[in-house]
């Protein structure tokens, strides 16, 4: 066995393997991007916003590259970025644990190596998956022990494009305003990083005190003994409802309007480093084929969420009942499907998110030039499907494309990495699975855009450099001394 098998909690030793692994990697790379300065104002070369795992791992991978001059902003206090230790309320994550996931393929960087170094190899035999707190211990220790560059409690609220090709971010840090400056933008802000919650026009007439999206901040200690309603029965969905019935709903009603639960998740049975490198590379009408199928057989709740919740004789699950209509009495709402009425004291809708730059105040002065599949790609004849329609059209580092060409430049300095760019580049930006393969093709994007943005100025630098390699007294001029004559005969 290893030390780190031995010695449970030990992270200090698998901190100092981490700095000899890269050290013997030689990373970071040195830093290569010359500074700038606008009116006296230094210029940031990329500014990420979401500090949680997608923006810890592309700030990585810059890191790795050599763009030092970068920064993360997230507007959550610190420990608290991402879903994990907010509204992903699973016991577990839903992902095998042996996913290697944002350790850019340092293995002393997975999570396998951070549990067995608190808990022990036993520990790690005996998990099944990793504990949701745990994981987001876990991203925390990851963000220290690289040492990348977070501010917490910074909003950015607009992103306005400069007519030197730059980018003023508007950013706000409780009453304190600042502009940053910066030449690129990386939107790491994970399922509703285009839009926000879904919710069915249906619930507009129903006093916002009598129900919640899955994405929303749920007082649970208060439908202790209520009545509550959960529409949907994807993943969210039934970890909602676990955690109403633990925290002591007398009963729970969830309405799903197929007529089974989905059994299989299509995608996991064609993983592969194929799909993850090969999915950007599929013809635009074969993208949309993969993913409308998927999305049409939908994705199953985990097994451990189902029967965390199906373990309660006060849960009833109503198949083939979507919502006729909802209806506020009193103090309460009733849900009326095809099958019956039921009264609720509490309602959650489990209905996912939506692409809708509407609910994005930050890119409202760009939301006008942004370029969707629907702008150019004529939808299959029987794959109607909105959110793919509505999906953005990304360029090769997940960079905007302009609606018409010329009207906003500053588009390709503006990389969509969240959930949203799944028809564009696969499931690269959203997930544990291939989050690093995602961040690599980000930030060797946008290397390349910095290096060819400053090709004068490196030419300039070739042309400079004089350190010499050879001094000079390393091999004497043979034509300083005399040659022999030489002989015209033949021998």
């Amino acid at each position: 066995m290893s030390e780190l098998a031995t010695h449970p909690d030990n992270l200090d030793a698998l901190e100092a393997r981490l700095r000899q692994d890269l050290a013997w990697l030689e990373l970071p790379a040195k830093a290569w991007v010359p500074a700038r300065e606008v009116d006296g104002q230094p210029v940031t070369d990329v500014v990420i916003i979401g500090g949680g795992m997608a923006g810890l791992v592309a700030s990585g991978m810059l890191k790795r590259l050599g763009v030092a001059n970068h920064v993360v902003l997230d507007k959550a206090i610190a420990g608290r970025e991402g879903p994990w230790a907010t509204f992903a309320r699973m016991r577990t994550l839903r992902s095998p644990k042996q996913l290697t996931g944002p350790a850019m393929g340092l293995p002393a960087l997975t999570f396998r190596a951070y549990y067995e170094a608190r808990f022990g190899r036993d520990a790690w035999d005996a998990l099944e998956r990793a504990p949701r707190e745990t994981w987001m211990e876990y991203l925390i220790w990851y963000r220290k022990v690289l040492e990348l560059p977070v501010r917490n409690g910074v909003t950015v609220d607009a992103i306005l494009p400069r007519e030197d090709g730059m980018l003023d971010l508007l950013c706000s840090q409780g009453d304190a305003k600042e502009t940053v400056i910066c030449r690129h933008v990386v939107l790491a802000t994970g399922r509703d990083g285009l839009g926000g919650p879904y919710v069915p026009d249906i619930a507009e007439h129903i006093d916002r005190k009598f129900w919640a999206h899955t994405a929303d901040e749920i007082d649970f200690g208060a439908l202790r003994g209520k009545r509550v309603g959960v529409i949907g029965a994807g993943a969210s969905a039934m970890d909602n409802a676990a955690s109403a019935l633990e925290a002591g709903a007398a009963r729970l009603d969830m309405f799903v309007r197929r007529k089974a639960l989905p059994r299989i998740n299509k995608f996991t049975g064609i993983g592969s480093q194929g799909v993850v490198h090969g999915f950007a590379g599929l013809p635009d009408e074969w993208k949309w084929r993969f993913l409308n199928y998927a999305m049409g057989q939908q994705t199953p709740p985990p097994r451990p969420s189902v029967l965390r919740v199906s373990s309660f004789e006060q849960a009833h699950l109503h198949l083939e009942s979507p919502i006729g209509g909802l209806r506020q009495e009193d103090d309460h709402v009733v849900v009326t499907t095809r099958r019956a009425s039921y009264p609720v004291d509490f309602l959650i809708f489990g209905t996912g998110f939506k692409i809708d730059l509407s609910n994005r105040p930050e890119l409202a002065a760009l939301e006008p030039c942004i370029r969707f599949w629907r702008d150019r790609f004529p939808t299959p004849a029987g794959m109607a499907n909105a959110e793919l329609e509505g999906s953005p059209d990304l360029g090769e580092a997940f960079e905007f494309r302009e609606r018409e060409p010329g009207s906003c430049p500053a588009l390709a300095k503006i990389h969509c990495f969240n959930f949203p760019a799944t028809l564009s580049h696969g499931k690269l930006t959203g997930d544990i699975p291939a989050i690093s393969e995602g961040a690599d093709r980000l930030a060797r994007g946008i290397v390349r855009s910095l290096f060819v943005a400053d090709r004068e100025r490196h030419f300039a630098n070739l042309q400079a450099f004089d350190t010499p390699e050879l001094l000079g007294d390393e091999w004497a001029d043979d034509n300083t001394e005399a040659l022999p004559e030489l002989s015209s005969e033949r021998t």
